[in-house]
C-alpha cells in the first residue's frame, strides 16, 4: 500500500525545521563574515595591528587649484563661485604632496599593511585624500558618511564603489539631512566609541551612526566640540589599548572624566609639540605613526609607556587641513579584547 502524501501543514514545518531562517550568528561575526564575506572586515578598535587601510593618493583633482584666486578676507586661496578652497597660505606643487604620501604609504607596507587606493576620484575633489572622513569602519564592514562642506560633496561614490570592489559590506550610507565625517569618530574599546559633535557632524549624523553602533552593542559617546573645531582628532589619538595621546585645552571635562572611569589613561600634548602630532596613526598596540615635531617632554612620556613612535615627514599634506590620520582610513584590524 503506497503512503499517503504528506499534508501541507507537516510539509512546510519539515521545510522550516531543515530550510528555515537562521538570524544567528550575527551578520558581523567573524567566522561567518570571512566565509561569507571573504574576510573578517571592519574594527572594534583604534590600536589594534593594522591589516588593510584606505587611501587615497593625491592626483590630477588638485589641477583645479588657481593660485591666482586669493582670499585676502581669510588668508588663503579658494573659489567662491566652484567652490573650492585652500586651507593653507602656502601650496606645495603636486609632486611635494605625493612624496610625503608615497612615503606613508611605503611605510604601512614595510609594517605589514594592505593599502587599498580609491578609485575614480572626480576632478577638483581634493580633499578626497583624507579618506578617514569618508569611511567609518565599524565590526562587520563600513559605514559611508555624508560629508558636509559643498567641495566634499560626492566623495562617497567613488568610495562606496572602492570598498564594494574589494568586497568589504557597507553597513549604512547616510542620508536625508544627516551630516557626519569620520575624522570625529574614534573608537575607545570594542564596547565604547565617541564622536565629536561640531561644524561637520550633526544630531541626525550622530543618530543613524549609533543605530548601527547599537545593534552591535556599542555605545556611541557624543562630545561636543569646541568653537568652530571641525574633527576631534585633531585632540585626541589612541594610541595603546588603554592609553590616549591628548590636546586636554580641545576636549570637554566630561569626557576626560569619562576616558578616566573606562581605564583608559592619557598623555597630554604641551605647546612646544607640533600639534599635527596628536593626528597620528596607530598600526598596533603602542605602535603609531606619527609627523616629526615632538617635543622631549613628550617623547619621553610616550618612551615610558612603552610607546614606539614611527615619525616621518607629513607638512605638505598637512597644508591642505589634514595629517596622517586624516589620510588613513583603517578597513581591517585585529581585535584586541
Amino acid at each position: 500500500m503506497n503512503a499517503a502524501p504528506p499534508k501541507k501543514k507537516d510539509l512546510y514545518s519539515a521545510t522550516i525545521k531543515y530550510f528555515g531562517s537562521v538570524a544567528e550568528p550575527a551578520f558581523e561575526a567573524p567566522e561567518r563574515l570571512a566565509r561569507l564575506w571573504g574576510r573578517n572586515w571592519g574594527c572594534d578598535n583604534d590600536v589594534g595591528t593594522l591589516r588593510t587601510v584606505l587611501m587615497h593618493r593625491p592626483g590630477d583633482e588638485f589641477s583645479v587649484i588657481d593660485r591666482t584666486k586669493r582670499i585676502e578676507e581669510i588668508g588663503t586661496y579658494g573659489d567662491l563661485e566652484t567652490g573650492w578652497y585652500w586651507q593653507s597660505d602656502s601650496i606645495p606643487t603636486l609632486g611635494e604632496l605625493q612624496a610625503q604620501h608615497d612615503g606613508l604609504a611605503d611605510l604601512l607596507r614595510a609594517e605589514g599593511v594592505e593599502v587599498v587606493y580609491v578609485e575614480g576620484v572626480d576632478r577638483g575633489r581634493f580633499k578626497s585624500v583624507y579618506t578617514r572622513d569618508s569611511c567609518i569602519a565599524v565590526k562587520g564592514g563600513a559605514i559611508v558618511p555624508r560629508l558636509a562642506p559643498r567641495m566634499r560633496h560626492g566623495e562617497e561614490l567613488p568610495v562606496t564603489r572602492t570598498l564594494a570592489k574589494h568586497g568589504m559590506p557597507v553597513l549604512r550610507t547616510l542620508h536625508g539631512t544627516a551630516m557626519a565625517e569620520g575624522g570625529s569618530f574614534a573608537w575607545l574599546n570594542s564596547r565604547a566609541a565617541v564622536i565629536g559633535r561640531g561644524i561637520r557632524i550633526n544630531d541626525d549624523g550622530i543618530s543613524q551612526i549609533a543605530e548601527v553602533l547599537r545593534y552591535q552593542g556599542v555605545e556611541l559617546l557624543v562630545v561636543d566640540l569646541c568653537g568652530y573645531d571641525i574633527h576631534i582628532d585633531g585632540h585626541f589619538l589612541m594610541i595603546d589599548v588603554d592609553l590616549a595621546l591628548i590636546w586636554p585645552r580641545g576636549l570637554s571635562f566630561v569626557f576626560l572624566e569619562k576616558l578616566r572611569a573606562l581605564g583608559i589613561r592619557t598623555i597630554e600634548m604641551n605647546e612646544d609639540d607640533n600639534p599635527w602630532i596628536v593626528n597620528g596613526l596607530a598600526i598596533a598596540p603602542g605602535r603609531v605613526i606619527m609627523p616629526r615635531g615632538l617635543s622631549d617632554r613628550t617623547r619621553e612620556a610616550l618612551a615610558r609607556n612603552n610607546v614606539t613612535v614611527l615619525e616621518i615627514d607629513y607638512d605638505k599634506v598637512q597644508l591642505n587641513g589634514g595629517g596622517i590620520h586624516c589620510s588613513t582610513s583603517p578597513l581591517i584590524r585585529d581585535s584586541v579584547d
